[in-house]
């Protein structure tokens, strides 16, 4: 893990042999590129407002918090514009994409368009857009809210959950869309 302190003295090798990485200060592009390097699925999470609108927003900042209770988090900019529809949430539906959906991620993630236009979908738990086609599928009860900087994190218990197995999941890393591509053998069961 490199340090985010400055420094003009060169940097020792490692004990490999190669070179350190440079240090850098801590800058919100040098933080964005630097977490762009952490490969993550890609998510669709969709809710459905008071009023019956439906909400939904590309994400990759989605994570497992615990197996018992079933919790997951996720997190979203004070500034989105779903920020609120999300915050009076009570339910909502983490869809992890699966790579034939690359057109939905984009299509969720561009501003100032109906994302629902044409979207297939189901009502999951308390409404919230269910995406067919999915990898995997999360229906949420809304739990908690943390403020955490310019973001907030949003804290789901699990009331359902699916999978489709053997679909290649959509990946995303150093802000380009990939698919899977194994480089070992699968692991029956990494839990074990």
């Amino acid at each position: 893990m490199t340090s985010s302190v400055p420094t003009s003295a060169p940097l020792p090798a490692t004990s490999t042999g190669a070179p350190a990485l440079p240090r850098h200060a801590v800058t919100p592009q040098s933080l964005r590129a630097a977490l762009g390097m952490f490969g993550t699925g890609v998510t669709i999470i969709t809710t459905r407002s008071g009023d019956g609108t439906l909400r939904g927003l590309t994400a990759n900042s989605f994570n497992s918090v615990s197996l018992s209770p079933a919790l997951i988090l996720w997190s979203l900019a004070r500034t989105s514009s779903s920020y609120e529809a999300f915050a009076q949430a009570t339910h909502y539906t983490i869809n992890v994409l699966a790579a034939d959906q690359l057109q939905l991620a984009q299509r969720f993630a561009t501003r100032g368009i109906d994302r629902w236009a044409g979207v297939a979908h189901e009502a999951g738990a308390g409404g919230a857009p269910v995406l067919p086609g999915s990898a995997a599928v999360f229906e949420c009860a809304h739990r908690a809210v943390h403020e955490a900087g310019d973001h907030v994190i949003f804290i789901g218990e699990v009331l359902a959950c699916s999978h489709t197995p053997d679909t290649p999941p959509l990946l995303f890393h150093g802000g380009q869309f990939y698919t899977e591509l194994p480089l070992a053998p699968a692991v029956t069961d990494p839990l074990a």
